[in-house]
């Protein structure tokens, strides 16, 4: 499997929507973690969007894959960018 940066674009107005279901979107990265399938996920400090390293088979599957995310789910994201990534250095090289 490829890895995949996912950047996520939050919308400010729908900031309200996503601390309602933040509990829910925590618990499917950490699940996703458990799983194997997310590497690594957080916020940016700016409260603009999100960052994840996600495995996958290609950029469509990926993107597909992060569409179960509640986030998504509810609207809370307005933009989705997946591109692969190459790592060469660190704990995510194969």
């Amino acid at each position: 499997m490829a890895v995949f940066l996912v950047e996520y674009t939050y919308p400010p107005e729908k900031l309200p929507l996503r601390d309602e279901h933040r509990p829910a979107h925590r618990a499917w990265l950490s699940e996703q973690v458990d799983a194997g399938r997310m590497l690594i996920a957080g916020p940016l400090t700016d409260g603009s969007g999100g960052l994840f390293l996600v495995r996958g088979d290609d950029a469509d599957s990926t993107r597909e894959f992060v569409a179960a995310d509640p986030f998504q789910q509810v609207g809370g994201v307005s933009a989705v960018r997946v591109q692969e990534w190459t790592p060469v250095f660190g704990p995510f090289t194969a």
